[in-house]
């Protein structure tokens, strides 16, 4: 890639944070099946060698994995960030914790950040940059506030694990044995509105809820909530772990900086999780799916 593109991917990664300084860079993943099968290396890109290969394998799994965790944390900011265009949905996060959209935005701009430094330094490197732009197939929600372009991925239907609220919760210890299983099950739900209809976005939200449409869009939020902390304990685990196969010492800072942020981002969204399985907003029942948030301090 030509310099002004090279140029144009640094100066934007400046823009966002300063940390080119001390390689402390800033994310979060989602799950990747298959990945390998898009990041075949491209001749243009054959460099000088100037990393060792794995190193830029590994560099360019994480490449891809920040993509598809901004596809994830675009969606919930075009609908619920601080610009979001879908109020009840806002309020329904706001009756978690009132700086969600907030919160939701930060998450975005780090992970934006993250595939634009990864990308900007593999080029520096000549190394072949990643780009899954021709996979963005999947449709947008109908909803108010969502743009209507191709995505990577969908929130419209999620089963999500919510065992890591149990595993830092218990006494018990994983790491000696013990097999800890999610207080609840969230299967096949949406963690954002999918239409006017089922969700009106101008509704009121107050909390905890009380007719069957606030219930409903309740239980999205809730779902959204659970969500995040999944795609962060992604990040929190990859980075570290892989960060013990690089050999380039500038790599290696690289990849425990951004790991840093996503222990972060986790323990942000381990917290926020809990708040729908407490008082006053525990025991909302999706009318639609039949998927509960019980009172775990019950």
């Amino acid at each position: 890639m030509k310099h002004e593109e090279t140029e144009t991917l640094w100066n934007d990664v400046i823009g966002r944070r300063s940390f080119l300084k001390g390689l402390g860079a800033v994310g979060a993943v989602a799950p990747l099946v298959g990945v390998s099968t898009l990041l075949e290396p491209d001749p243009l890109y054959a460099g000088t060698g100037s990393l060792p290969a794995g190193d830029v394998a590994i560099l360019r799994f994480l490449t891809a994995a920040e993509i598809i965790e901004t596809d994830l944390w675009t969606q919930y900011a075009e609908l619920g960030g601080v610009n979001g265009g879908n109020p009840a949905y806002i309020a329904a996060l706001q009756n978690l914790d009132g700086d969600m959209p907030q919160y939701i935005t930060d998450n975005t701009d780090d992970e934006r950040s993250h595939e634009t430094f990864l990308n900007a330094y593999l080029i520096s490197k000549g190394a072949q940059p990643v780009n899954l732009d021709k996979y963005r197939t999947l449709p947008s929600t109908k909803a108010t506030g969502a743009k209507q372009i191709g995505r990577l991925t969908t929130l419209q239907g999620l089963n999500v694990d919510p065992t890591y609220n149990t595993r830092y919760r218990s006494e018990l210890n994983p790491d000696l044995g013990a097999m800890l299983k999610g207080p609840f099950t969230i299967n096949n739900q949406p963690a954002i509105p999918i239409s006017d209809e089922d969700t009106p976005p101008n509704q009121a939200q107050p909390n905890p809820p009380v007719t069957s449409k606030e219930k409903r869009m309740q239980a999205i939020a809730n779902t959204a909530g659970f969500h995040f902390g999944l795609i962060e304990q992604g990040g929190s685990s990859l980075y570290p772990t892989l960060a013990l196969n690089v050999t380039n010492q500038e790599v290696l800072k690289i990849v425990l900086g951004i790991g840093g942020v996503e222990i972060d981002h986790f323990s942000l969204w381990h917290d926020k999780a809990g708040n729908a399985v407490a008082q006053p907003l525990a025991g909302v029942t999706d009318p639609q799916t039949g998927v509960t948030f019980p009172d775990l301090n019950a």
